[in-house]
Parts: structure tokens; C-alpha cells; sequence
């Protein structure tokens, strides 16, 4: 199933024409992906609302001469122009159309570049605007979601695969343990990782996004893996906390909270949500148990080309959830010193209830 890069250049086509906007240049390479198909670190797409969809005749991408060849196997249904300087090209090309305004992604450029532009272009009107495709990418398609699927059953096969050898237990580095998880997501058929994997064990399991160290795993530890996959360009999320070799009270009960306010924000996600709302059905949990402020962080965010990306699910976000967004749902309880626990999955939001794609169990598992 391939993806349909002409239907995502519809849609913000359509949106365009909802801001009376004639056109968008798209310079950020994760956009420019996600519209055409694109994988080189050079290229910029003009977007034209006038164009007819599948007949894209003003619609154009650009990039130099190094991507000759793979422009156009990759993007074979737009037309390509080649300049070094493919961003200036493109804002010219407007100029000598006397184009009355041109949208650009105000949150990616610089200063320096709109300065520029400007004396490019100096009769069009330069339109900041921020998070259009973003927007748009927030609802997963099919052919997104298969993705998604897929580097989930990646990561979700790795970390099987490390606890069937053996690989966490006590002895062995915080550094040893990622590597090895790393490693095994690549021979479960992922493309690459999703960032760095966090391996953080006893007392460092108290820190949200520790980085692997050699400290030794010991008994009794805490030991909290955030790690993900990489398949097409899209990441998977996952956190799972897991007790070595033997459970103390305190741990078992900090874990049946945590799993307990994960449970209540994944039943939160439906198509028109806030998020907010989401963010507090989970938090309360915790809250009402006296741990409030040992949960440090948002409950969760978007995930698709980027690991982090829209919709943040927070208590300072904005806006509702859509049937279709891919998001995480994280808490964590964070005993500074001690250690703690957060449990993490990556779900699809929709009409019938989450589509859970990470299915290692969420048990609390003594290894």
C-alpha cells in the first residue's frame, strides 16, 4: 500500500483556500517528506492552492543536482526543478509570477532567511504560517498507521527477545542493556532507532530521560526502558518498568498506582477530547494518592515522522484530540534518590476506543 502524497497535497490545498492563502512554500524536510515522498537534505516544495488536484500544474519541488536521480524516483508525480539554492529558487519563481502572497512556515525560518526573501520577492506579500502541515499530520492515514504498526512490533519483538536471553539482570550496564535493545530492534526489521535509548536503573530510574551510564543493575532495582523503532520514517514509543529478581512493598505499590493512571488515560482518548482532560484523568490518580507532584512531566504527545510531534497531551496543551492521532500515554512516578516508574505505550485514537499498537504486557513483571 503506498502512500498517497497527492491526497495530502489536496488537503492542504483545501486548507489554502480556507485562509484565502495562494500558496505555501514548505521548506521544513519533515513536511516536505510527508507531502512528496523526499528523503534528501535539500529540497523545498511550493504548494499552489490554484492547482487542480491531480493536475498539479503550478505545484513544484525543488532540490539540487545530488538528488537528480532520487527526486524523481521518488517524486514522480510533481514536477521537479533543480537549484543548489532550491528555497531562493522557489521564492524567485513566485516573484516573476507576481504571485499577490506567499505562505511560509513561520516557525522553521529564520530572521535572516525572511530578510532575504523579502528582497527575493519584494512585491509579494509574505504570509507567516505556523503548523499548517502539522495540522494535517496529526490524523494518521492507512498507510501511516501500517508504519506505525510495524515499528511497534519491532520494538515490541526486541524487548521479548532481551528477556528471553537474559539480557536484564544484575551485573550488567545501564550501556550494555540499551546497545543490546538497540541491536535487537534492528534485527526485528526496524530501519533504525527512535532516539537514544533510556536504560536507567535504581536511583536513576527517578530521572525522567536519564542517559544509559555505566552503572551496574542490581538486585532489587528498579530498571525503566524507554525505547522505540524506527520503520519508514515512523517512530514507535514505548516504557516499561521492570523489578529485578526481587519486588519490595513500596515498589509494588508505586506500580500499581502508575499502571493505574495509565490505564485511566489511555480509556480517556476519543476523538474530541481535550487534552487537557486527558492529561487529568490520569494525573488525578496520582494526585489523589498524594503523589502529584512526583509526576514531572506531560502525559503524553503525537508520534509519526517525529517522535515528538502534535498533539501535546499536557497540562498546558491546546485544542481537542481527532479520530486517528497517534499518541503515547506516559505517566511516571519519580522518587528523586529512590527510583520510580513510568509506563509508556503508543496508541491510535478512535471512534470505538484506542487502537493499542505496543503490546508487551504491562503486568508488573519481577525478572
Amino acid at each position: 500500500m503506498p502512500a498517497d502524497h497527492g491526497s495530502r497535497r489536496a488537503a492542504l490545498r483545501a486548507a489554502l483556500a480556507a485562509r484565502d492563502l495562494d500558496a505555501l512554500l514548505v521548506t521544513d524536510l519533515v513536511n516536505v517528506r510527508y507531502l512528496t515522498g523526499f528523503t534528501g537534505s535539500n529540497a523545498a516544495v511550493l504548494v499552489d492552492a490554484a492547482d487542480a488536484d491531480g493536475a498539479e500544474e503550478r505545484t513544484v519541488i525543488c532540490t539540487d543536482g545530488r538528488y537528480l536521480t532520487q527526486v524523481a524516483e521518488q517524486v514522480p508525480d510533481l514536477r521537479a526543478e533543480i537549484a543548489r539554492a532550491s528555497v531562493a529558487h522557489l521564492v524567485e519563481s513566485v516573484a516573476r509570477r507576481t504571485a499577490s502572497s506567499l505562505a511560509f512556515e513561520s516557525h522553521v525560518v529564520t530572521v535572516d532567511e525572511f530578510a532575504a526573501w523579502s528582497l527575493l520577492a519584494p512585491d509579494t506579500r509574505l504570509e507567516p504560517v505556523p503548523g499548517l502541515v502539522e495540522e494535517l499530520r496529526m490524523v494518521k492515514d492507512d498507510y501511516e498507521v501500517a508504519l506505525l504498526r510495524a515499528a511497534c512490533t519491532a520494538a515490541d519483538a526486541a524487548l521479548a527477545d532481551l528477556l528471553e536471553r537474559g539480557g536484564l539482570r544484575p551485573g550488567r550496564t545501564e550501556k550494555e542493556v540499551g546497545r543490546e535493545l538497540e541491536a535487537l530492534m534492528l534485527d526485528h526489521g526496524a530501519d533504525g532507532i527512535s532516539f537514544e535509548t533510556i536504560v536507567a536503573a535504581g536511583a536513576h530510574s527517578a530521572i525522567p530521560h536519564h542517559r544509559p551510564t555505566s552503572a551496574v543493575l542490581q538486585r532489587g532495582d528498579f530498571v525503566k526502558l524507554d525505547f522505540g523503532a524506527e520503520v519508514g520514517g515512523y517512530h514507535s514509543d514505548m516504557t516499561r518498568t521492570y523489578i529485578l529478581e526481587q519486588a519490595a512493598d513500596w515498589q509494588r505499590e508505586v506500580y500499581a498506582l502508575v499502571a493505574r493512571s495509565q490505564a485511566a488515560g489511555c480509556a480517556a482518548l476519543r476523538p474530541g477530547a481535550e487534552v487537557t482532560a486527558v492529561d487529568a484523568a490520569a494525573r488525578s490518580v496520582i494526585e489523589e494518592a498524594g503523589y502529584g507532584e512526583l509526576f514531572l512531566h506531560g502525559l503524553g504527545h503525537g508520534v509519526g515522522l517525529q517522535i515528538h510531534e502534535a498533539p501535546g497531551i499536557g497540562k498546558l496543551g491546546t485544542g481537542t484530540l481527532l479520530d486517528g492521532a497517534a499518541v503515547t500515554v506516559e505517566p511516571g512516578v519519580y522518587f528523586s534518590g529512590r527510583g520510580g516508574v513510568r509506563i509508556e505505550d503508543t496508541l491510535v485514537v478512535r471512534e470505538q476506543g484506542p487502537e493499542l499498537l505496543t503490546l508487551t504486557t504491562k503486568d508488573l513483571t519481577v525478572v
